[in-house]
């Protein structure tokens, strides 16, 4: 038995889960999301619970309970929570602001870099540099905010650049001078 997919997924108050033609629907106050899934998976609906199981004991079934459970999970959680992720720009002169739905951010390079705001995300800047990427998808924000930190990843030897909230930098000691 998966130990992830054995897991009930706890439903909150106002969050409405169905399940019809292989599609799972999840809408709750934030929005609403669907997500297809794999016909050898089972979904019961037991009140303020969903069980997720299986029909037989393959590999590929096997994985499929886990992650269509965390699936379910996070699809709940994005819709009564949110999810959000935050990123720090580090460096002299590099800055965010967010012009309707663009994202300005002046990095070092001799122009500034304009990104649009996906459909559903909202962007906040702070001006110590923190740029905080939410929405109910947790995959989307993962990737969006992924997409931010490419256009300057943080160098080793000054901090400079861009990284999440929680990543550390691993510094370098840079050259020692000739004698």
């Amino acid at each position: 038995m998966s130990r992830i997919g054995k897991i009930p997924v706890k439903v909150p108050a106002g969050v409405k889960v169905a399940f019809e033609n292989g599609v799972m629907i999840v809408e709750g106050p934030k929005g609403k999301l669907s997500q297809k899934y794999h016909p050898v998976i089972i979904f019961e609906n037991k009140g303020e619970e969903i069980v997720v199981s299986r029909q037989n004991e393959e590999k590929q079934t096997m994985a499929f309970h886990g992650l269509y459970r965390n699936l379910l999970n996070n699809m709940v959680t994005g819709v009564s929570a949110g999810f959000s992720k935050s990123l720090i720009i580090t460096g002299v002169g590099y800055r965010a602001e967010v012009q309707g739905k663009i994202l300005s951010m002046s990095l070092g390079y001799s122009n500034d870099i304009f990104v649009g705001i996906p459909e559903g995300l909202a962007v906040t800047t702070e001006p110590n540099g923190k740029v905080t990427v939410s929405g109910i998808d947790k995959q989307r924000v993962g990737e969006f905010a992924s997409q931010i930190r490419k256009l300057r990843l943080p160098e080793p030897y000054k901090g400079k650049g861009i990284r999440y909230e929680n990543e550390r930098i691993r510094r370098k000691v840079g050259k020692s001078g000739v004698k």
